[in-house]
């Protein structure tokens, strides 16, 4: 795995300090922008954007999120970072598991799940979000939609385009289903310790949802957000930052 050629990241980096890297979720990386500004302020954050999304080139190798995984550990060791905490927002989290059940070399020490899909629960399954219109993906996403949705048709031509294909790319990597039928029962070997965050109101994946996935882990602990759906870091951010600085800046 970690003799591929490298491939070329498009990633923004901020801060200096402490390895961070945070994954975003199928509506990209301005997603975890304001998560990534705040911790610029301690830490070196290296935010990439998926193959595939903002209109970034995804070669035929990124075909799965265990490819994105793989792309991301190797590009931790490239660059030789080590205690590296990876934060995942939606599939993001799901690209923080799959890297923490590979990582080899044990560069990561923390992981945080914000909301992830990518485990099936037993009564409990991710809505089948391509299914769903823009509006009804707001409902869904947010404690407040009123607050948060934007009319795609409001929207100029090229930004449609590009959400279009950050959708299609979303449907090739997660599949409809969103989720790895074996991966919840492979988390109990993650014993880095994990801390997952859930938004009361999501209703992509519910809090039971969450409380599963975090069961599932070996170290992990679960956080439900108040008055937040499945972005807590963008409805609520300062409850939301809270809760990882804590866990991050741990001793």
């Amino acid at each position: 795995m970690m003799t591929t050629p490298k491939m070329e990241i498009t990633m923004i980096e901020q801060g200096h300090g402490a390895p961070v890297l945070v994954l975003h979720g199928g509506g990209g990386p301005s997603t975890v922008a304001g998560l990534a500004t705040h911790l610029s302020s301690t830490g070196l954050v290296l935010t990439p954007t998926h193959p595939g999304w903002n209109g970034t080139s995804r070669p035929t190798s990124i075909s799965s999120v265990v490819d994105l995984a793989d792309l991301y550990l190797r590009e931790l060791e490239q660059r030789d970072l080590s205690n590296v905490k990876v934060i995942g927002s939606s599939m993001g989290g799901w690209i923080a598991a799959e890297m923490a059940l590979r990582d080899a070399q044990r560069r990561i020490d923390r992981v945080v799940l914000i909301n992830s899909v990518g485990v099936e629960v037993p009564g409990q399954p991710v809505v089948n979000f391509f299914s769903l219109t823009p509006r009804q993906i707001a409902e869904h996403s947010y404690h407040d939609p009123d607050r948060f949705f934007v009319d795609p048709l409001s929207l100029p031509p090229e930004r449609r385009a590009s959400t279009q294909g950050n959708i299609a790319t979303l449907r090739v990597l997660a599949g409809t289903r969103m989720a790895d039928p074996d991966l919840l029962g492979r988390l109990s070997a993650v014993m880095v310790p994990a801390l997952v965050i859930w938004g009361e109101s999501d209703r992509i994946a519910t809090p039971a949802y969450g409380r599963a996935m975090a069961q599932a882990f070996g170290n992990a602990r679960f956080a439900l957000v108040d008055r937040a759906g499945h972005l807590p870091h963008i409805e609520q951010p300062e409850a939301t930052f809270a809760l990882i600085d804590e866990f991050i800046n741990r001793q």
